[in-house]
């Protein structure tokens, strides 16, 4: 009940939040201004980040911690909107699945290379947008952010120093 933070994952949370309130998806890609769609946009954005250390530093200890906070930060939120423990429970049981959903499935590429789930990207802008014709943006998008996060070092990550655009 009284666990603590990781003071040094607060930061990688806030940025993830602010990238998923980037105007390019509710403008361009006429997603839905909910705090569903924010929450799969952190999940998306998270599962890239956690392949990067993955497969790039080798930390799957590194990996379970960011988890661990990033969920823990999202419980406290549902439960700072006034939801109660049994639905809060509930609803962490299912965003865990979809998170992992999201992570299993985002990159279909047997070799090395990034590559972006058209039928996973397809499955929840049905569920997020307004319209169905994003797919191929927000495919490119998850890609470019992909592509700029690799560059970055791991200390970078962590803090949440991802300065993308």
């Amino acid at each position: 009940m009284f666990s603590l933070y990781h003071r040094n994952y607060k930061k990688l949370y806030t940025k993830l939040v602010e990238l998923s309130r980037n105007t390019f998806f509710y403008n361009d890609l006429s997603f839905k201004d909910t705090l569903e769609t924010r929450i799969y946009l952190v999940f998306f954005h998270l599962s890239i980040i956690i392949l990067i250390i993955n497969n790039k530093f080798k930390n799957k200890k590194e990996n379970q911690s960011i988890f661990d906070n990033i969920f823990q930060n999202i419980e406290y939120h549902l439960r700072e909107n006034g939801m109660g423990d049994v639905s809060v429970n509930k609803r962490m049981k299912d965003l865990t699945k979809i998170f992992y959903d999201i992570l299993i499935k985002l990159n279909i590429s047997k070799d090395n290379n990034f590559t972006v789930n058209e039928k996973l990207t397809f499955k929840y802008i049905q569920i997020i947008s307004n319209k169905n014709n994003n797919n191929e943006k927000f495919k490119d998008y998850l890609i470019s952010f992909y592509k700029f996060c690799f560059d970055l070092e791991l200390k970078d990550i962590i803090s949440g120093d991802i300065k993308f655009k």
